[in-house]
């Protein structure tokens, strides 16, 4: 692990499993034959919600729309959408690399997903992901997307502006985001579909690392945290969005350990911040939705969570599908994203005539 030797949260387990590198080679499945071509437009969208965060983060934020084959011959039609979330320490450009966008969206249609709209919003930070929260240091991330975004999105393209129209989804920290958004905003969007979603969780703190606590508070600026390891920054981005602190400099954050002690307040923060325990004050709001959908697979050190979080949903008759598929943490998400995720909201969502 990193700064701790078990760990604050299973933040390296849960962010990816067997590596640490920011961009994954995944296998893409085969082309399916006949599949048409979709559009990808790359535009910018301004966030109110993430101006004067105290970490620098721009307020204008990259977003990847992928328009379906039909959507230029017919202009009086209208779609759903899907916003897709990436996880942590990639983009969004990183994020259609993964899952082979476009094949696997033209693919999907192909094979008989109904025509919708995808958009991939890019949430990366300084210390390499937002965790999709609302947070004064990082911004107001989650606001992003349940309501700037979908705002824009509506304003500006055929979309069908209705919550039973809209689908959120997301793999790893994206899958946290549709498990938090999702839980917190039942207004805006009408299913959820989570591909191995992380940070479901926090675990006990283990032993005390005096190096690496050293290295974190040696920083001087946000933008210093890109000499750490993969690890010590997934440990700010996480302090970033969940314990943030105005008057704390240059970072403005808590960090669960202080001089070698752990800081028990501040994992209470983290952990006010994990699914599995917002699960009973929002089990009303997923009630809402159309339908919930979580998948992982077997060699995936998030298996346990994704099963708790099955579970508890259960517990509250909250309908959910729920799949253990062969596969790490990453091996299958452009597979699942053709076959499983996108032909979910087919089915899940409202269409137009």
């Amino acid at each position: 692990m990193t700064s701790f030797r078990v760990g604050a949260l299973a933040i390296a387990l849960a962010l990816t499993v067997g590596g640490a590198s920011a961009q994954v080679t995944t296998p893409a499945p085969a082309p399916v034959a006949g599949a048409k071509p979709v559009t990808i437009e790359r535009i910018t969208v301004h966030a109110p919600s993430i101006e004067g965060n105290l970490e620098g983060e721009s307020p204008d934020r990259a977003v990847l729309v992928v328009l379906p084959p039909s959507y230029r011959s017919s202009p009086t039609r209208r779609y759903p959408v899907v916003y897709a979330l990436h996880g942590y320490s990639i983009g969004a450009e990183q994020w259609i690399g993964e899952i082979h966008v476009p094949q696997t969206v033209e693919g999907a249609f192909a094979k008989g997903t109904r025509e919708m709209i995808v958009v991939l919003p890019d949430s990366k930070t300084v210390h390499n992901g937002s965790f999709y929260s609302s947070s004064v240091t990082v911004g107001d991330f989650e606001t992003f997307i349940a309501k700037d975004l979908v705002a824009y999105i509506d304003g500006h393209y055929r979309t069908i502006a209705d919550r039973r129209s809209r689908g959120l989804a997301g793999h790893s920290m994206g899958g946290y985001g549709t498990a938090r958004i999702g839980m917190k905003h039942p207004e805006t969007f009408g299913a959820l579909y989570m591909m191995s979603p992380c940070c479901l969780s926090t675990r006990a703190l283990g032993t005390p690392d005096a190096a690496n606590e050293a290295a974190l508070r040696s920083l001087r600026a946000p933008a210093d945290s890109a000499r750490l390891s993969w690890g010590l920054r997934a440990q700010l981005a996480t302090a970033a969005a969940w314990s943030p602190n105005p008057k704390a400099p240059p970072l403005f954050l808590d960090l669960p350990i202080k001089d070698g002690v752990p800081q028990p307040d501040v994992l209470a923060r983290w952990s006010a911040n994990a699914p599995l325990a917002m699960l009973d004050q929002y089990a009303g709001n997923l009630k809402r939705y159309a339908a919930i959908g979580i998948d992982v697979g077997d060699h995936d050190g998030l298996k346990d969570d994704a099963e708790k979080l099955h579970t508890g949903l259960d517990r509250y008759g909250i309908a959910n599908s729920f799949e253990i598929y062969p596969g790490d943490h990453t091996s299958g998400v452009a597979g699942r994203v053709q076959d499983k995720m996108l032909p979910f909201f087919s089915r899940a969502l409202v269409f137009g005539r």
